[in-house]
């Protein structure tokens, strides 16, 4: 597939266009979801992409690209995602979008034109507490000691998220929820004083950091409430993650222009929720939310495959493998789309009528995170949706290739392996 016009026609003037992925390691997603990125830049002026990854890590690629960092080449601007999976984002796909993002921005001499590469996630509690304090240190050396002070009620864990929220979240330490939202209450008091002092580059700086405190604040509560019950911790993540977008929006419209964002997640968090059995869990997420808040300003796309390869783990921070993808059950929708005999086609559910309607009785859907179990398929990886109400687009590519890593291990390059275990989204 390298024509989108059709997408493009359905995109229409929304604002926010957001674009799944039906694996963490899957080639076409990226290269499709990158090209068709390309193409809202370069035709309809988005500004932003924000992606399913840490906010300080990925605004290191956000300097490079807009060539205000350090960083000489794209892959040294991605060293920054060294957390577990790192070949979500260190791949050869995600260098390739990086490189033609910073290549795109040099032809603009001023802001208007650019766009900027953002992360949405909330892993980063200690990274994000090092940048506050570091930036503090330059600009603002009592604000520095009393955040220091704050912050230390975290400093007894190692530097072990999990460890502080297994240790708060039982009672066996002080929570830090407090010193957390005073800090946070801080620096949004005085990130607009931080801004003016030296044109839009000090304002982004002071937005950032901000935002590095909400990360902190929103973190300390997640860790806290990920061992009472995953539905809890997944609705906060995924709320965090629009509180996010929705502070990046108001940061990145200026002068009366709204601004335009694509945002890039697993298909979980991007379909709406409400059309899943998601919901009847308790479940809701990031496109069930910006559609609430957004309606028709946002366009849901999500990608289907039927069999391949996929670069996945067997267990939470194992090696990086290549593993079969076995073909999807039958009476899935990638079942269902097999069965055309095409190697790829897109759908548009809002449009093509006949084919929402046909499509509108559940089925299973296959979701592969960053862990992928085929010997529990059906139960690590599938549930019930109903398609034309989950996205307003689906693009389905028969069989796909395992996105390549910038570090292979031995396990990937060997690939093919005996596969066990569940999915991490």
């Amino acid at each position: 597939m390298d024509d989108y016009d059709r997408l493009l026609a359905l995109v229409g003037d929304a604002r926010f266009v957001l674009i799944g992925e039906a694996s963490h390691g899957t080639h076409e997603f990226y290269r499709t979801r990158a090209e068709i990125t390309q193409r809202l830049i370069q035709d309809k002026g988005f500004s932003a992409v924000a992606v399913e990854a840490d906010w300080p890590d990925a605004y290191r690629v956000n300097r490079y690209v807009r060539g205000v960092g350090d960083d000489p080449t794209a892959n040294e601007s991605l060293a920054d995602f060294r957390r577990f999976p790192t070949w979500m984002w260190r791949n050869a796909d995600v260098l390739d979008f990086v490189g033609w993002l910073r290549d795109h921005n040099d032809l603009h001499r001023t802001d208007d034109g650019k766009a900027g590469f953002y992360g949405l996630d909330l892993y980063s509690l200690y990274r994000s507490i090092e940048v506050v304090l570091a930036y503090l240190d330059k600009v603002d050396p009592e604000a520095a000691r009393r955040a220091r002070y704050r912050y230390s009620c975290f400093e007894d864990f190692d530097e072990d998220s999990q460890q502080y929220g297994y240790a708060a979240g039982f009672g066996l330490s002080a929570s830090c929820e407090r010193e957390a939202i005073e800090q946070l209450v801080e620096l949004q008091r005085t990130a607009a004083e931080y801004a003016r002092r030296d044109g839009q580059l000090a304002a982004d700086e002071a937005f950032f950091v901000a935002q590095n405190a909400r990360v902190v604040a929103n973190a300390e509560r997640y860790y806290r409430t990920m061992f009472g019950g995953r539905v809890s911790s997944w609705n906060l993540r995924d709320r965090h993650m629009v509180e996010t977008l929705h502070e990046l929006d108001a940061h990145l419209s200026r002068g009366g222009r709204p601004a335009k964002i694509v945002v890039w997640e697993h298909n979980s968090h991007l379909g709406d929720a409400r059309a899943t059995e998601m919901s009847a869990r308790g479940d809701l997420n990031v496109g069930q939310l910006v559609r609430e808040q957004y309606g028709r300003d946002a366009v849901l796309v999500g990608f289907t495959t039927y069999d391949g390869t996929v670069t996945a783990a067997s267990d939470w921070d194992a090696p990086a493998e290549r593993k079969n993808v076995r073909p999807a059950l039958m009476g899935s929708y990638e079942a269902l789309f097999h069965a055309t005999s095409l190697p790829s086609f897109e759908i548009d559910l809002r449009g093509n009528h006949v084919a929402a309607q046909q499509l509108l009785a559940p089925r299973l859907e296959r979701a592969i995170g960053v862990i992928y179990r085929p010997d529990t398929e059906r139960v690590s990886h599938y549930i019930y949706a109903r398609l034309p109400e989950q996205f307003d687009a689906i693009i389905h590519f028969d069989h796909t290739r395992a996105v390549e890593p910038l570090e292979r291990t031995a396990e990937w390059v060997r690939g093919d392996l005996p596969e066990t275990y569940p999915v991490g989204v």
